[in-house]
């Protein structure tokens, strides 16, 4: 008897099955949609960010320790990742360290490894939902809304809450708690921010290159630069996205969350200031837009003004100078909330490391239950590393499960 059941056709579910089955077990793959693959075809805007072969910092992977995540990552690395799609015939460009499918397109690689599924004898079975999995006459049971399927070891690779319209509806979560496990503090993460205020309604639809400051209860957290997008609701871009998870966990917590903004990195508040009082000397009478023309897009020269109010220069014309640059240089915003799951990337929380075995991933609750990818308390930046985290805990996985049963 050497049969595994992987709940979940995702990437994880998928590498897990294709793992195990070339190690000699029997795979079935339980897939709760219509067909698998669907949160592998929206990565990248659908371009399938695979990996990513820049160096790790050291906040690349959130949640779970770094040992615990890099002991996965070297059972599986970056390296496997490209060779393992290499040997199946998937070419691969690279683009400042991002590793894309050749053709730009995700589907390749679902398809890819669809074939490999077919090739190895896996059997893929879509709209079964699994609702309870237990112990039954020494094996184990994946029971789904239609039928019960016995096996000797399951991988769950149900997915965590983020892009439910994919299949990752927290089901997987309610499965981990039905066989003992706990589940951390769930919310989305690599999402964007809603602010309060009317600034960000009036900027909508512009971009500015920034360097960005977290503030959760008069702390100064974390920092990122990169391209801010402006929205109607708030703020996003990937500058957004990297910082979204904290701002979601201390929101969670009722924390108070703000956003300062140096909309000029690359300037000093005292460089802006010796070039607006240049400009005002060469030209006497500018008015506050034409001062501010060459520094500032237009549209956030025009917020800025109408925060300002109609008579800018009414306390002079240094105590204008002090006011704008403080608006460019810390833009202070609220942070009130995020956007919700189904705009969220990846989600933050999950079933937490101590509770599965740090080299296997077998959980500690339950013999014979795998865990892989974002159902375990791990998630990354932008970049396609949380990609690699699905490859490598798919692979991990898979491949001591069917070790364990001696194939």
């Amino acid at each position: 008897m050497n049969h595994v059941i992987v709940v979940g056709a995702g990437p994880s579910g998928m590498m897990a099955a294709i793992a195990a089955a070339k190690k000699g077990a029997s795979v079935t793959i339980l897939e709760r949609m219509d067909k698998p693959g669907k949160k592998l075809l929206i990565t990248g805007n659908g371009r399938c960010n695979l990996t990513n072969i820049t160096p790790l910092a050291g906040d690349t992977f959130r949640g779970a320790s770094p040992e615990f995540v890099h002991q996965i990552l070297l059972q599986f690395s970056v390296g496997d990742t490209l060779r393992f799609f290499w040997e199946l015939g998937l070419l691969t460009r690279e683009r400042d360290g991002y590793i894309y499918p050749y053709t730009d397109q995700a589907g390749s690689v679902l398809e890819i490894l669809l074939q490999e599924i077919r090739r190895l004898g896996i059997k893929l079975k879509t709209r079964e939902l699994v609702t309870d999995i237990r112990q039954s006459d020494g094996r184990l049971l994946a029971v789904t809304e239609t039928w019960s399927y016995p096996c000797d070891r399951i991988i769950l690779c149900a997915g965590g809450k983020a892009a439910p319209q994919t299949g990752s509806d927290g089901s997987g979560y309610m499965l981990a708690g039905k066989c003992g496990h706990h589940v951390t503090p769930v919310y989305p993460a690599l999402t964007a921010l809603k602010t309060g205020g009317n600034l960000a309604p009036m900027l909508a639809g512009t971009r500015n290159y920034s360097a960005l400051t977290l503030e959760i209860e008069g702390e100064k957290e974390r920092k990122e630069s990169g391209e801010l997008q402006w929205t109607e609701y708030g703020v996003s871009g990937i500058v957004i996205f990297q910082l979204s998870r904290y701002a979601a966990a201390a929101l969670a917590q009722q924390k108070y969350v703000r956003l300062h903004i140096d909309l000029m990195p690359e300037y000093s508040s005292e460089e802006i200031l010796a070039l607006l009082r240049k400009k005002d000397a060469l030209s006497d009478g500018l008015s506050a837009a034409d001062l501010l023309t060459g520094l500032l897009k237009k549209k956030t020269m025009d917020a800025f003004l109408k925060l300002l109010g109609k008579k800018p220069f009414a306390k002079g014309r240094e105590r204008f100078y002090e006011d704008i640059i403080a608006l460019i240089k810390d833009l202070t915003l609220n942070i009130t909330g995020t956007k919700s799951f189904d705009m969220a990337q990846v989600c933050a929380g999950g079933v937490p490391e101590n509770e599965v075995n740090p080299v296997t991933l077998e959980s500690r609750k339950l013999p014979g239950l795998y865990f892989a990818g974002e159902l375990l308390d791990v998630d990354a930046v932008c970049g396609g590393y949380n990609l690699q985290w699905a490859w490598s805990s798919g692979y991990t996985a898979g491949t001591h499960a069917a070790k364990s049963l001696r194939c």
